[in-house]
């Protein structure tokens, strides 16, 4: 579960991400606005890269919060461990405040390795337009904001440079 897998060797502080996966993000934040949205995106156990985007619901159907439904959580850890899989990625939306974790985030944080993506949808809701999107590192409570690159396709070479 959350927490559980080994910290990768170095962490970058670079989100490296390709545009399909960069717009899906978009799209399901967007698609939940004005409730959260929340996912992973997942990768091979210490490469670092985000291959397999997986969508979560909200079960607390809230504007203001989000909770992965254990279940479906359960499913997806025990899914990942099957394919030697961690998650690389933790998304979700922030519906009317910026893309910046919350204290809530910043405490319900477990995956120390994990780059945690927020996407502001106050702007547009889930109409046109421009969306905030930021990444961070949230270790024991430190938040460090890292660059965002959107790239054609994640490759290991990209990720060792």
């Amino acid at each position: 579960m959350p927490g559980e897998r080994g910290r990768r060797n170095t962490l970058e502080r670079v989100l490296r991400i390709d545009q399909a996966t960069y717009d899906a993000l978009v799209e399901h934040a967007k698609r939940e606005h004005p409730v959260e949205a929340c996912g992973m995106v997942v990768g091979p156990i210490g490469s670092d890269q985000p291959v397999r985007h997986v969508e979560m619901v909200n079960a607390a159907g809230s504007p203001t919060f989000y909770e992965y439904d254990s279940s479906d959580l359960f499913q997806l850890y025990k899914e990942m461990d099957d394919r030697d899989e961690e998650p690389v990625v933790i998304y979700h939306s922030h519906t009317a405040t910026e893309a910046y974790p919350s204290v809530t985030d910043i405490n319900l944080a477990s995956e120390p390795g994990a780059h945690y993506v927020l996407v502001s949808t106050r702007e547009h809701g889930n109409n046109p337009g421009p969306v905030e999107f930021r990444s961070y590192r949230i270790i024991d409570g430190v938040v460090t904001e890292e660059e965002v690159t959107i790239v054609d396709t994640v490759t290991p070479a990209e990720e060792s440079s």
